[in-house]
């Protein structure tokens, strides 16, 4: 990571030098590839205060500008090192989610070390045959008795002697509602 301190109508100290460089170290706890971090601290005395800034360059992504301007040099630092590593958190974040990882990353993750011929095989053979669930008309009154005996049901989905889809639920009053 090249590092650039550049004093603009101020005098860099060494402590304020010191003081940068500690702080810019801190950025490098995200282990993103950061090619460059410059840090220009530069006076002007129409708006009577210092003003930072901070441009870090980022391998593949956008350049992230952060400026801050106060009256004491120490706290701009502090607080743009704060709003910089806030925005590299959030870009590691969405770098590192799982959501983000490639179609290629995820079959290459999931065929590791297994044998796609064999595993297509074991698919075949786990085939289990199923009785279909006969959805036959009901009763209101039926669904409403098993319905105030079931201690852990809160609705239940059934189809009236119409042929229409209906919902039975219990609500928080005690009474019960019909959809």
């Amino acid at each position: 990571m090249n590092i650039s301190l550049v004093g603009r109508h101020i005098e860099l100290s060494d402590a304020i030098k010191d003081h940068l460089m500690h702080s810019i170290d801190t950025l490098s706890k995200y282990h993103l590839d950061l090619i460059s971090v410059n840090a220009v601290a530069s006076a002007n005395e129409r708006k009577k205060g210092v003003t930072i800034e901070f441009t870090i360059n980022v391998a593949g992504k956008n350049t992230i500008v952060i400026t801050q301007r106060d009256d004491d040099l120490y706290a701009a630092i502090d607080i743009a090192i704060d709003r910089a590593q806030k925005a590299l958190r959030r870009l590691h974040d969405r770098l590192s989610d799982h959501k983000n990882e490639g179609l290629n990353e995820a079959k290459n993750s999931a065929a590791h070390g297994i044998d796609l011929h064999e595993a297509h095989e074991a698919l075949e053979d786990e085939i289990v045959p199923a009785e279909p669930i006969l959805h036959k008309p009901q009763e209101v009154a039926e669904v409403l008795e098993r319905l105030k005996e079931s201690t852990n049901k809160v609705f239940e989905v059934f189809y009236d002697n119409d042929g229409k889809m209906r919902v039975l639920y219990k609500r928080s009053d005690g009474k019960f509602g019909l959809y």
